[in-house]
């Protein structure tokens, strides 16, 4: 935002240097970037009248110009068409130098002798994007009679300062020159004198005008309106246009300019309709319809939909609320009647239809962060009364004012201890409430608080932290003293989970995988792709309101997709084995739909494919439990689960309980993913696992005896898993089998069909004796019979 300093001072009293203006401000919270100085060094630059124009008898495009600037008449070749007798203009006399560099000496034009130059606002220093477009290819004409030989910069104002201030969202108000004035007022302690608002004469009633105004309440908090009529467009005074342009804003038509400058002043947006041109005498405002069409006064055709508000006068659209108005509404030239608009529209709603346009102006940077309802009436009234003052219309009596929701002022409760033990300063009850009242905070003190009444327009302040910051920010922070840091240190040790965690991925890599990270947002198509049953609860997911796409539109109830995700893409790319894992989160929802945060729950997966298989994954797991201290765990089969292939799965159970599942992906599921190799998947419960572990060792001496090794082949029916037949071995292994290890599954010629070979390497050894050949062979023996009987084992020959 720029504030020029003149401007500033026209609503308080402030005699300092402009950089300790700007140096204050920012101790107090308002951050300044930069200084402009508007002196631009214009010397023996003078006003001059043109009393006499001819033309250059050797050049078509030059003039001969007589100009009086006082106490001379000049002659000066110009080539400038835009000039008449009588008019008041920039003259730079010979020996001037121009903010552009030029120097100014007397010329020969084609055998004419100059002896000056007569300039344009360009010329003068003025940045294109502010001259008026009707300024921009000629010399800049006076509006008005003015002393002969006056320096231009006094003209102009050309003196002083503009402050670049960067405001920050929380703070509106501050968008607005008395907003900004409001707080040097605060700053310096000074008194802030406020324009009186009275517009002098009214005519006539604004009812024989505008009939009615009705509003879509959700989306407009207020609109406020008044009626100008004979209407006058034309340039607006200078001192008007030079307000507009210091602050960057470039000028159009006294109107037009009379909405931008209350704008600026207030921070309220303003827009005036063409009322001749509405159809009905009355306003609408309402959602747009889907595929809707206007054309801003940009010339732009906007399509809208009913996320967009819109300004119409009940049949015809006027303008996108609170961004834009449309070009079939616009103030001309031709102009008569004007409908004055002053709104307060949703932040929200604006922001979205900005952004939806990709259209933003200063109307709606105001509106998109918040403003008050309140200044709707003050900002209309400020608009008539100048346009009033310079003769551009007479106001029509009376108002219309929609505005049902009324914002009121709220109290908020400061304790004065609170405050000095939140800033470490001793500051009194009487500083805390100058400070508060500086700021235009009203406070009554009641007993050992101080009850606070907030301004409609301080939309940040909502807590009595809030109140504190505003108190230590004049008081200034600067002046707070440093305080030593008091505190007793403890030594840091990272949270139980995260040392699983992270032993639990040291253990993965250590089997060769790769760790992970994915998005925790997923398609719903994805679960059609793992083949999970409709009546599943992993379907029982959060959709997200704002989406980043269809495939980013729903919160994941597994990890399953990701990691088929990541190895179809790994395989497609030509990577021959892959072997990855990943501890990430899912969110399980208490109800839908959703009334409370979901339950968030840690879970492990590993996917892989390439030289593997069931079994493998199948240690790995088993190596993870181990590891963590976890005995009490089992395989149990599983032919229910539609993602995994029926004979080559199982649950893994802990306890009792089903933690989580592995096994080989299903052949269907493989082909959704494009995957034309066997993959295998574990997905468990991470939290089990913290929950479970145990890290706890006890150590026990190297063993005294030797041990006995026995290797047993047998040939099963094909579905007798290979679990049982482990707890078979070690149930009949009298306590003598240190450790049972699988290292052959045949099925083939060699086997009879529906069967399958098994082998196994047991180790047997004794903590008190050496064993014998004929132990273990007795024990062998019954491991034997036994698993003939419960399995219909045979020895393989």
């Amino acid at each position: 935002m720029l504030l020029p300093v003149k401007w500033l001072k026209e609503y308080v009293n402030i005699d300092v240097d402009s950089r300790i203006l700007a140096d204050e401000l920012t101790l107090s919270g308002s951050h300044v970037e930069s200084i402009i100085s508007l002196d631009r060094g214009l010397e023996k630059i003078v006003v001059g009248k043109i009393e006499k124009i001819e033309k250059h008898e050797n050049a078509d495009k030059l003039l001969i110009v007589n100009a009086n600037v006082g106490d001379e008449t000049l002659q000066i070749v110009t080539g400038a068409t835009n000039l008449k007798v009588g008019d008041y203009v920039p003259v730079a006399l010979i020996g001037a130098k121009l903010p552009n560099g030029l120097y100014i000496e007397k010329t020969s034009f084609r055998g004419v002798e100059s002896y000056g130059m007569l300039c344009s606002l360009k010329e003068l220093g003025y940045d294109d994007s502010v001259i008026p477009k009707h300024q921009r290819d000629g010399i800049f004409v006076l509006d008005e009679e003015y002393p002969l030989g006056t320096p231009i910069a006094k003209i102009l104002g050309l003196y002083g300062e503009i402050i670049e201030l960067e405001i920050t969202p929380n703070r509106p108000d501050c968008l607005s020159i008395v907003g900004m004035a409001r707080e040097a007022a605060a700053t310096f302690n000074k008194k802030l004198e406020l324009p009186t608002v009275k517009v002098r004469d009214e005519i006539e009633d604004i009812k024989n005008y505008v009939e009615s105004i009705e509003i879509d309440e959700e989306l407009c908090n207020r609109y406020y309106t008044r009626v100008i009529k004979d209407i006058r467009i034309e340039e607006s005074p200078l001192w008007l246009q030079i307000h507009l342009m210091e602050a960057g804003v470039r000028p159009i038509n006294n109107i037009v300019d009379v909405t931008n400058y209350v704008m600026l002043e207030f921070g309220q947006p303003l827009h005036a309709f063409d009322l001749d041109k509405l159809s009905h005498k009355k306003i609408l405002v309402r959602r747009a319809k889907e595929g809707e069409k206007i054309i801003t006064i940009d010339g732009q055709e906007r399509i809208l939909n009913p996320d967009n508000l819109l300004i119409t006068d009940g049949e015809n659209p006027l303008g996108i609320a609170g961004v834009m108005g449309g070009m079939d509404s616009e103030v001309t030239e031709e102009t008569t009647t004007v409908l004055l608009e002053s709104a307060n529209f949703s932040d929200k709603s604006i922001r979205s239809t900005s952004k939806q346009l990709n259209l933003r102006t200063e109307a709606s940077i105001r509106f998109e962060k918040g403003l008050d309802p309140n200044l709707c009436e003050i900002a209309a009234e400020r608009a008539c009364q100048l346009i009033e003052q310079i003769g551009a219309g007479k106001i029509v009596k009376g108002k219309i004012d929609v505005y049902k929701n009324r914002r009121e002022e709220k109290t908020i409760n400061l304790r004065s201890e609170r405050v000095n033990r939140l800033l470490g300063t001793q500051l009194s009850v009487d500083d805390m409430i100058d400070y508060l009242e500086r700021l235009d905070l009203k406070t009554n003190v009641n007993g050992n608080v101080l009850e606070v009444k907030i301004p409609t327009y301080r939309l940040d302040l909502n807590i009595e932290a809030d109140l504190i910051e505003e108190i230590g920010r004049l008081h200034g922070f600067h002046n707070i003293e440093a305080q030593p840091l008091i505190g007793v240190l403890t030594r840091g040790e990272k949270p139980y989970s995260r040392i699983i965690s992270d032993k639990v991925g040291s253990i993965l890599r250590g089997f060769g995988l790769n760790e992970v990270i994915t998005y925790s947002f997923i398609s719903p198509k994805t679960y059609d792709r793992i083949k999970v049953e409709s009546n599943s609860q992993l379907r029982n997911y959060i959709r997200l309101l704002n989406p980043l796409g269809e495939d980013y539109s729903v919160m994941r109830t597994t990890l399953i997709p990701n990691m088929l995700d990541l190895l179809s893409r790994n395989y497609n790319r030509g990577i021959k084995e892959c072997y990855l894992y990943e501890i990430g989160n899912i969110f399980i929802p208490k109800e839908l739909p959703l009334k409370q945060l979901p339950k968030e729950e840690k879970i492990l997966v590993i996917g892989m494919y390439g030289n593997v298989d069931f079994y493998y994954l199948k240690e790995i797991i088993t190596v993870v439990l181990e590891r963590l201290g976890i005995r009490e765990f089992d395989y149990i089969k599983e032919e229910n689960n539609p993602t995994f292939h029926p004979n080559r799965t199982a649950n893994v159970m802990v306890k009792g309980n089903s933690i989580g599942v592995l096994g080989e992906i299903h052949m269907d599921v493989l082909e959704n993913y494009n995957l034309d190799t066997r993959v295998y998947i574990a997905q468990l419960n991470f939290d089990v696992l913290v929950e479970q572990s145990n890290l706890d060792r006890k150590y026990k001496p190297l063993p005294k005896y030797p041990a006995i090794l026995r290797d047993i082949a047998i040939v099963v029916d094909e579905d007798v898993l290979v679990g049982e037949i482990e707890k078979v071995i070690l149930e009949y292994g009298e306590g003598l089998i240190e450790s049972i290890e699988l290292f052959d599954i045949y099925e083939g010629k060699q086997i009879e069909s529906g069967k399958k070979s098994v082998a196994f390497s047991l180790t047997f050894r004794s903590s008190e004796k050496t064993l014998k050949d004929e132990e273990v062979n007795k024990i062998h023996e019954k491991i034997i019979q036994e698993l003939g009987k419960r399995f219909d084992a045979k020895l393989r020959s």
